[in-house]
């Protein structure tokens, strides 16, 4: 008899990733649909849509019951906001309403999508599952994913349920275009005149999914699992994107010392404006601050083997290139075309393989 799990964001990047690979493991699946149109996409995936949404409790017990796990990957990830109730609204109210509705239902596993900014490591140190907070926190959305977790973590055992949490990395991959992809895309076309430098680490989309079921199917109750397939430089990222498109682009490299005054400016400039600054002093901290992540756990515990990074940039890229997102004939640069090899800077935290992964454990 196949298992039957409730996924809550499933027409998401990150749970649209989890739903698909649900089906492909065999499992039943009910994914909550705050639309019709969402309820139309999840169908077509192969789900059963579920209407409701994370202010609705009964809704999300109608949608739970008879489910073996619960997947909660539903959140609001923004930056920039003049009022940061939506972020705890959603993220750790909404959190609380899944977690209680999954109680109520009887649903054994509950596999919570943190998030590795959960972790608040602190400057120059690698982020680890047994990290110690910094004690602070660089943005409001950081703030609602640790208050999320700690509430997973804390309240979950109390109701009876085996919670595992998963804190990805950035995810990067197919399908996505928006957030921190922006800027690849942008990178992508020539169009990025000005960065500056920092580590950030990365996880390819289908790895975040398999870490997601893997984690229901074999994690530590009461655990989280980093999901980090390796750290890099913001400017080595940008050498292999060139690598990888094929075609030459040129960004400047702002001094650190000058980002955040400028950052501010543009801020207050849009908020006399009303409107959400494009870039704000919270987003350029995080970025000066750089993430760097271990994510071996996961390897070591859940059998995860992270994908290589130029191997998520070439699926990326293509993947721009089918929707028209370059527009120019990059179409040609494709994965055969570029010399470099490996993560190519990157800082791995796991063995390098390109072998696909879609078998069950």
């Amino acid at each position: 008899m196949p298992r039957t799990a409730l996924v809550t964001g499933g027409t998401g990047f990150v749970g649209g990733g989890v739903v698909r690979a649900l089906i492909e493991q065999g499992w039943d699946v009910v994914a909550l649909a705050r639309t019709d149109a969402s309820a139309g996409t999840l169908a077509r995936a192969g789900a059963r849509p579920a209407l409701g949404d994370l202010a609705r409790p009964d809704a999300i017990l109608r949608a739970a019951a008879g489910c073996d796990a619960v997947f909660h990957a539903a959140g609001l990830n923004a930056s920039c906001l003049p009022d940061p109730s939506p972020l705890v609204r959603v993220n750790v109210e909404g959190t609380r309403n899944v977690l209680e509705a999954a109680a109520r239902a009887g649903v054994r596993r509950f596999v919570h999508t943190s998030s590795a900014a959960a972790i608040g490591e602190p400057a120059g140190t690698v982020g680890r599952e047994d990290t110690v907070h910094r004690g602070w926190f660089l943005t409001a959305y950081e703030r609602s994913k640790f208050e999320a977790e700690r509430l997973v973590l804390d309240r979950g055992p109390e109701l009876g349920l085996e919670v595992v949490c998963v804190d990805p990395a950035s995810v990067q991959g197919p399908g996505r275009a928006e957030g921190t992809a922006r800027l690849l895309l942008a990178a992508a076309r020539g169009r990025l005149p000005l960065a500056f430098d920092a580590w950030l680490s990365f996880v390819d989309v289908d790895d975040c999914a398999l870490g997601h079921l893997r984690a229901a199917e074999r994690g530590r109750p009461g655990e989280r699992y980093v999901l980090s397939g390796g750290s890099i430089r913001v400017r080595r990222a940008l050498d292999v994107l060139r690598g990888v498109t094929g075609r030459p682009s040129r960004t400047w490299f702002v001094p650190a010392r000058a980002v955040l005054p400028a950052a501010a400016v543009v801020e207050a400039a849009a908020h006399t404006v009303g409107r959400t600054p494009p870039i704000c002093r919270e987003v350029v901290r995080a970025g000066l601050h750089g993430h760097r992540y271990d994510g071996s756990r996961a390897t070591r515990e859940l059998g995860l083997v992270y994908t290589p990074f130029e191997l998520t940039l070439r699926r990326t890229v293509d993947w721009f290139v089918s929707r028209g997102l370059l527009g120019d004939g990059t179409a040609g640069h494709r994965a055969e075309g570029s010399a470099y090899h490996g993560n190519l800077g990157a800082e791995p935290t796991r063995p390098d393989t390109r072998t696909r992964r879609w078998r069950s454990p």
